[in-house]
């Protein structure tokens, strides 16, 4: 069974590739313009397939791969904080792992038709959990080693609840549109563009220069790498720059997407 597969039929206990491609990666998945971050389009999509076919084999449900996804994020987290250029490496290494991870948990949950609330619910988990746990970690870096006060630990941590609550506007609109009886925010790009000539005008100046995606965990990790080399020859002065660039930056992103969501129709 390859083209023509009938998604709806019962699934095979050891499904090739082009039936998981079929079944869990349908083109809802892959043209979704928010969803999917820039490395699930580049080559993760294609990866993911031979990795949920052994999560699959291993007897993995959904949430458990989600619960490796956290795993992968928190580690990341983690290494960030030390103050090496081997550390460094591995956060990219965890983070890519930590966006394997999550394209594997959806293509196992509609292999097995186990999509769920509580699946949703673990995956944001994780998001929050490698994205404000690597701002947080990256002022721990930047001191040179864990203390509980400081201007760079402050930074970090403001960092962390910046980039908390940049993420937390965007789950906000899903809050909003529940409690006002309105169905799910279609995932494209003609709801999210302001409706506004001169806001639509910003908008496509701020995809030119996209500094607002810097706060994502795949960014933010190749971020604190390129840091790390000009650190070699810097003795740190290149993570404390990236950290203050990045508050600052986080600061213009807050009030931007703020006006963002209220200027384009994701509430109406």
């Amino acid at each position: 069974m390859t083209a023509g597969f009938d998604v709806g039929a019962e699934r095979p206990t050891h499904p090739t590739i082009a039936q998981l491609r079929e079944v869990t990666q349908p083109p809802s998945v892959r043209s979704r313009a928010a969803a999917e971050h820039w490395v699930a389009h580049a080559y993760l999509r294609d990866i993911s397939p031979y990795l949920t076919r052994i999560l699959l084999r291993a007897g993995f449900s959904a949430n458990g791969v989600t619960w490796l996804m956290i795993i992968s994020a928190a580690a990341a987290a983690v290494v960030t904080a030390w103050p090496t250029l081997l550390a460094a490496i591995l956060v990219v290494i965890l983070v890519q792992l930590q966006m394997l991870l999550d394209c594997c948990d959806g293509e196992v949950a509609r292999w097995r038709q186990t999509s769920s609330p509580v699946g949703v619910y673990l995956d944001r988990v994780g998001h929050y959990v490698a994205e404000c746990g690597i701002a947080v970690a990256l002022g721990v870096r930047a001191t040179g080693q864990f203390q509980i006060s400081g201007v760079w630990i402050s930074a970090g941590l403001l960092l962390g609840l910046l980039v908390a609550l940049n993420k937390v506007e965007n789950d906000l609109v899903h809050v909003a549109r529940h409690y006002a009886g309105l169905p799910q925010m279609p995932d494209a790009e003609n709801v999210r563009a302001p409706r506004g000539g001169l806001l639509r005008t910003g908008r496509r100046l701020a995809r030119m220069i996209p500094f607002h995606r810097v706060f994502h965990s795949v960014e933010l990790s190749i971020l604190v790498l390129i840091a790390a080399v000009v650190d070699l020859f810097a003795d740190g002065a290149a993570t404390k720059l990236l950290l203050a660039a990045l508050v600052i930056a986080a600061c213009l992103t807050l009030v931007g997407h703020l006006v963002a969501v209220l200027a384009s129709s994701r509430l109406r």
